[in-house]
């Protein structure tokens, strides 16, 4: 393919503020005790780390002091609602689509990257710095700010470092990143670990904001059984799209998500294996684990058809999953439809090799999924 023809998918900054501002000093000393990677280049962004790291950790107590009762006084309205599917499947759009029923509420960008603190500084903070914040996310063109719906995987990681969010300062490290993916198979303690966090996480939002709560996290995919037993009576969503462009835009996901939150040097690409890898033990533990689910509280989404017919894919999940409140939610996303269908996606160049490759190896999931296999001239034109 000549050099004019390629696409080149968007890139831009994501602003001063990475995952790791959010953490308190005892978070800096687990990131540091990994390893990892330092260069000059981002002395920046590493400069922040000590000073951030002493705010949150002082807000976090001055947080506790003023609503540790009611934090754990609060209960959930209703079993939250997951929303599960591997990265870039649509879950982005699926989580906003909901997050636009005003029935429920969501984790925000700033509850995510400042989760020890929220109550206590959001309204003053979040004004403050929000010309920081860029209109858009690095990797496309999804809209950005601090009140926006945001996944509880940035949270949980910015809490306990337990999280393949590692990724993003350990790009090359695949056993750290995998390490935290499964929380049935990491140690006791470090389970417990995870599920207060998360316990806290939605207690607090819940408190802010009593309504049922919408998260959605691709991580949460693998942990289905975690999430029954903390939350019994939960609903999922599960969103799957063609398997080749999930792998597109994974890699560019990876590079673009690394460069912005990395403290060593920017990667450079190479995440082709892994990514496969990954898909494949994303689809595997789904299929093993969503018979768990009882009987009317999962529904499976193509995100071609809901891209396509958002407001009917949304009426066929609300009747699947028993969710009421149908005319409200058709009328928060109708005036929504329009808009929708003029955002522009990333477009990705068809290495035929790699075509061929996800493909082979990802051959159970164009099964399952109903997507057709390439064909030679779709090879050959890629």
């Amino acid at each position: 393919m000549s050099e004019e023809k390629k696409t080149k998918p968007k890139r831009s900054s994501q602003g001063p503020f990475s995952i790791w501002h959010g953490m308190k000093i005892s978070g800096l000393y687990n990131l540091m005790k990994l390893r990892p990677q330092l260069s000059w280049t981002k002395a920046g962004r590493i400069a922040l780390l000590p000073p951030m790291a002493m705010y949150n950790s002082t807000m976090a107590a001055v947080e506790s002091l003023l609503y540790g009762r009611r934090i754990r006084e609060t209960e959930p309205v209703a079993p939250p609602i997951f929303i599960l599917g591997f990265w870039r499947s649509g879950t982005t759009l699926l989580h906003n689509l909901m997050d636009s029923d005003p029935q429920f509420t969501t984790t925000t960008l700033y509850q995510t990257v400042f989760p020890w603190h929220f109550l206590t500084t959001q309204a003053v903070a979040s004004r403050l710095t929000a010309a920081f914040i860029p209109e858009s996310r690095p990797m496309d063109n999804v809209r950005v700010g601090w009140d926006v719906a945001q996944e509880d995987e940035v949270a949980l990681c910015v809490m306990t470092q337990l999280s393949p969010y590692l990724m993003v300062t350990f790009p090359y490290q695949f056993e750290i990143i995998r390490r935290y993916i499964d929380i049935e198979a990491i140690s006791e303690k470090d389970r417990q670990r995870w599920c207060s966090a998360l316990d806290t996480l939605v207690r607090k939002v819940t408190l802010r904001t009593p309504k049922q709560l919408v998260l959605k996290s691709p991580s949460h995919t693998f942990r289905i059984e975690t999430l029954l037993k903390m939350y019994p009576g939960a609903k999922f969503v599960y969103i799957y799209r063609d398997p080749f462009d999930v792998f597109n835009s994974n890699c560019h996901l990876r590079q673009t998500m690394a460069t912005e939150n990395t403290l060593g040097e920017n990667p450079n690409g190479g995440f082709e294996d892994d990514v496969i890898k990954w898909y494949n033990e994303g689809f595997t533990s789904y299929q093993k684990h969503k018979g768990l689910i009882p009987e009317g509280d999962l529904c499976e989404v193509k995100y071609e058809e809901l891209a396509a017919d958002p407001l009917g894919q949304m009426v066929r999940i609300y009747q699947q999953l028993s969710l009421k409140n149908m005319d409200a939610m058709q009328a928060a996303i109708e005036p929504q439809v329009e808009e929708l269908k003029k955002y522009k996606k990333n477009k990705f160049d068809r290495d035929p090799h790699w075509v061929k490759e996800v493909y082979q190896r990802c051959r159970a999931a164009y099964d399952e999924f109903g997507y057709p296999a390439p064909t030679d001239e779709q090879i050959e034109a890629a």
